[in-house]
């Protein structure tokens, strides 16, 4: 049976109320779903412990006979049943407690079975309660699958045996790629890691599926990327460094300069610019944005400008609007926000090419916001936005040069797979000026001692911040809440400075309203849930406490602390946490220790693992079933390089030895993603 979507309740054994669940509750439709259904774990009942050797509180597995009667008892309101019996080998015995009528009914005394369980102390005697119970010829490994309500990993395991016994899956990888990476047939590894024979079958299977996995990730992006490379009517003129430099108040850096001039080569090629900006925060990537945009305008084309959030779409709408006032460039602000009137007046001005520079947040992705003569698309702050949204943008405006910048510095392997279309630039320098930003952490009982900290930094004229991770308070936790800890300080502490209030529930208009009045100094302290992370420039604001600091990912708190340190004066930033896991404070002490991006995204993905670094969406790229970006880095790198030979031959994937290949990719970057490749 080849590859295929044939629907799931085809298997024998799978009737239309299991397909059912199948698919509302776990998410598989088809045989390939199924194939691909991976177990989570092993239980190794082939691995058997002698009684008197097995540890407590362990899975293990146990070869026994049953030693007693099976005597059954109830609890005193009658309700639970149990049934309890020992079992021996011939090093010791213990007590086994079953709960289920029907276990308990089938077995026999003095035969012998497999008992999988921990054991624990009840009393003085040592106890496995509800353990998996299988004959003693069963020995074997055996696969965990993810379960749910009606559906067990021993019922989905059956599914999938019965329909391995009829299934012949076909190699589609070439036969110099598995042979020059040592790997498995593709038919080998799927039956190996369900069902293994010992754990070298596991390592195997699951080096080859991750391979393949990794591999159709890489071609699928770098088609994308290809894609971009087509050639463009939208070259930007030639324009000079030290023009560009003249839009500017201050002096560019180095860094600065060597990515807007890398950058304007691309855009004056035949290809469309396709470049992510990497910079940590404070190291000016919207100036190197407004260049670029600069160029695009003076070049007869229309730039965008994408970003996450109103307000910081507003601030961006502000500074290229100052920026540009000198030359009569128009710079439009289309956000949700805006009134249907205001939205239906921007896009017509848009339409009619009025516009010379679009600033806007997601607004701008809705199917009735036409771009024409548009050469350049930038995207702030790219984690917030996937792979999906850049291809939307991209077809709107008709393959224009694309610019996506971030300032939350990603590890190679990681960028490797979220920034695999893009070429890479890095702006790693910061202003001259810049003063680093000191960092302290210290536990609830030094609370008071911190907001002190800021009342003195008050005095002297400065503005600071407190982040909460909560907005509201809940009786379920103890975490800081921002609505709380306003009123407290506005009472307590701080009382007699004016205390503004931020959070993600408030309508944009308030929102604006508040930010306004703390980048004017009416406001002292803003008090605010991570709203704030990306995007608000204050340079009298120089200090920060951040509440519940174990909450947060060390890249979004030093996306956090970025909001300070904008100005001359020294800034600081206090992180504030109770937590005792040592696993905890190693990650913040190492965020105290440093203010390089780079560094502080490798400690995070180390001690956080990919999928948390990434978030449950991994920036709109497929999502991995198997593969591990952590822990695969070497099968990473090895799929890339495979990649990069299959595509040296044969670009298009139009050979006919590469057409299953290239249907698997295909289906990676399937329609329900709005990516295609070719």
């Amino acid at each position: 049976m080849p590859y295929t979507d044939t629907d799931i309740r085809f298997v024998k054994g799978i009737g239309e109320k299991r397909a059912q669940l199948f698919k509302k509750r776990l998410g598989l439709y088809t045989l390939q779903d199924l194939i691909t259904y991976y177990p989570r774990a092993y239980e190794d009942w082939s691995n058997i412990t002698r009684i008197d050797e097995a540890p407590m509180n362990e899975a293990v597995c146990i070869k026994a006979k049953i030693a007693s009667e099976i005597e059954k008892s109830t609890t005193k309101n009658k309700k639970i049943e149990a049934y309890r019996f020992y079992i021996y080998d011939r090093t010791g015995q213990i007590q086994v407690t079953l709960y289920s009528k029907y276990s308990a009914a089938n077995l026999e005394k003095d035969k012998e079975y497999l008992f999988y369980g921990k054991i624990k102390w009840s009393g003085t005697f040592r106890n496995m309660s509800s353990p998996d119970i299988r004959p003693f010829t069963d020995a074997k490994i055996r696969p965990v699958y993810p379960a749910t309500e009606g559906l067990t990993s021993n019922q989905i395991a059956q599914n999938i045996s019965t329909l391995f016994e009829n299934i012949k899956l076909e190699e589609f990888l070439p036969d110099n790629i598995v042979k020059q990476y040592n790997l498995l047939s593709h038919q080998e590894a799927v039956t190996k890691i369900h069902f293994p024979q010992d754990k070298n079958d596991i390592l195997n299977a699951r080096k080859r599926l991750a391979f393949e996995e990794l591999l159709l990730l890489r071609l699928g992006l770098t088609g994308l990327r290809n894609r971009a490379r087509g050639n463009t009517s939208k070259r930007v003129l030639p324009i000079g460094l030290d023009e560009i430099k003249n839009l500017f108040s201050f002096e560019l850096t180095n860094a600065q300069k060597r990515v807007i001039t890398a950058c304007l080569n691309d855009m004056q090629g035949i290809h469309p610019m396709n470049r992510l900006i990497q910079g940590d925060v404070g190291s000016g990537k919207t100036a190197v944005a407004a260049a670029l945009c600069y160029a695009t305008v003076k070049s007869g084309y229309m730039g965008v400008m994408l970003a996450p959030t109103e307000i910081l779409a507003t601030q961006h709408h502000k500074s290229f609007t100052d920026l540009f006032k000198s030359k009569g460039y128009n710079v439009a602000l289309l956000t949700g926000s805006l009134s249907a009137k205001n939205k239906a007046l921007i896009k017509s001005e848009v339409k009619n090419g009025n516009v010379d520079i679009l600033v806007a947040t997601h607004a701008v992705l809705t199917d009735d916001v036409e771009l024409p003569n548009t050469a350049l698309v930038i995207t702030d702050e790219q984690h917030r936005f996937g792979v999906s949204q850049r291809a939307m943008l991209s077809k709107k405006a008709e393959h224009p040069h694309t610019l996506v910048m971030s300032a939350t510095p990603i590890p190679r392997t990681m960028g490797l797979v979220v920034y695999g279309d893009l070429d890479i630039s890095i702006i790693d320098e910061l202003p001259r000026g810049r003063i680093p930003i000191k960092s302290y952490l210290v536990d609830t009982p030094l609370r008071q001692r911190s907001i002190n900290y800021i009342k003195k930094h008050l005095e002297q004229g400065y503005q600071g911040y407190v982040v909460c991770p909560m907005i509201d308070a809940t009786p379920e936790n103890e975490l800081a809440s921002a609505t709380e800890y306003a009123k407290q300080l506005e009472e307590g502490l701080l009382k007699g400075y004016t205390i503004g209030l931020l959070h993600g529930k408030m309508k944009p208009k308030d929102k604006d309203k508040v930010m306004a009045e703390f980048a004017e100094g009416k406001i002292n302290v803003l008090v605010s849930t991570t709203v704030i992370e990306v995007g608000i420039d204050v340079p009298n604001a120089v200090i920060m406490v951040v509440e519940n600091a174990e909450r947060f990912g060390l890249s979004q708190l030093h996306q956090l602390r970025g909001r300070v340190g904008r100005g001359t004066a020294e800034s600081s930033c206090i992180f504030i946490s109770n937590s005792t896991s040592p696993t905890t404070n190693e990650r913040l002490r190492s965020l105290c220790a440093t203010t390089d991006g780079f560094k502080i995204a490798e400690a995070d993905l180390k001690l956080r693992g990919p999928g948390n670094f990434l978030g449950k969406e991994q920036h709109g790229l497929p999502k991995l079933k198997i593969a591990d970006l952590l822990e695969d880095q070497q099968i990473l790198f090895a799929a890339s390089k495979a990649a990069e030979d299959i595509l040296n031959t044969d670009v298009k994937l139009s050979l006919p030895q590469h057409s299953e290949l290239k249907f698997r990719v295909n289906d990676l970057f399937s329609e329900r993603r709005k990516i295609e490749f070719n």
